[in-house]
C-alpha cells in the first residue's frame, strides 16, 4: 500500500501572500514586455473605459477611487496621446462622455499580446498538471473577484440611493 503525503488545505492568509507575490512577479514580467507610453494609472483608466464605454468623469473617478482633478489630468494626457476621446453628451451639454479611441483599443490589444507572450515563456517551464491546476485556481479566483466587485458595486449604489 502506498502512503501519500497529507497536505492540509492552505489557509486564506497563505494563499493571499502567494497571490500577492505572483501579482508582483507579473508586474515585473509585464514591465519587461512593456513599451507602454502609459503609466499604471493611465492603464487603469483605459481598462475601465474599455468595459464602461461612454461613462462621465465623475463615474470614472469613482471607479478609480481618485479625485476629479487627478482623473481629469489622466484623461488629458490620454486624450493628448490619442487613446481617449471626450464627447459632449447629447442629453446634457454640460456632461462629457469618455470613450476609448480606436488607437486606445489597438494599444490594449498589443499590450495584452506582449504580456501573454511573456507569460507563455514562464508557463512553458511548468509541468502540464501544474498549469491545469493554475488554470482551475485562476478561474475560481476570477469568479470570486467578479462576484465581490459586483457586490461592492451594489452596496455602493444602495448607499447613494
Amino acid at each position: 500500500m502506498t502512503v501519500t503525503a497529507f497536505r492540509p488545505r492552505p489557509e486564506p492568509d497563505e494563499v493571499a501572500r502567494m497571490t500577492s507575490t505572483a501579482g508582483e512577479l507579473l508586474e515585473v514580467l509585464w514591465g519587461r514586455a512593456s513599451t507602454a507610453p502609459a503609466s499604471a494609472s493611465q492603464l487603469r483608466v483605459l481598462f475601465v473605459l474599455e468595459h464602461n464605454d461612454g461613462i462621465n468623469l465623475r463615474t470614472l473617478t469613482d471607479h478609480l477611487a481618485s479625485t476629479p482633478p487627478s482623473t481629469s489630468r489622466l484623461c488629458d494626457r490620454l486624450q493628448a496621446a490619442g487613446f481617449v476621446e471626450r464627447v459632449v453628451s447629447p442629453a446634457n451639454r454640460r456632461e462629457v462622455r469618455l470613450h476609448l479611441s480606436s488607437r486606445g483599443r489597438a494599444f490594449l490589444v498589443d499590450l495584452r499580446a506582449r504580456r501573454e507572450q511573456v507569460l507563455r515563456a514562464v508557463l512553458d517551464q511548468m509541468p502540464a498538471a501544474k498549469r491545469t491546476a493554475l488554470m482551475e485556481g485562476l478561474d475560481a479566483f476570477c469568479e470570486a473577484a467578479a462576484l465581490q466587485m459586483h457586490d461592492d458595486a451594489e452596496s455602493s449604489d444602495s448607499r447613494t440611493a
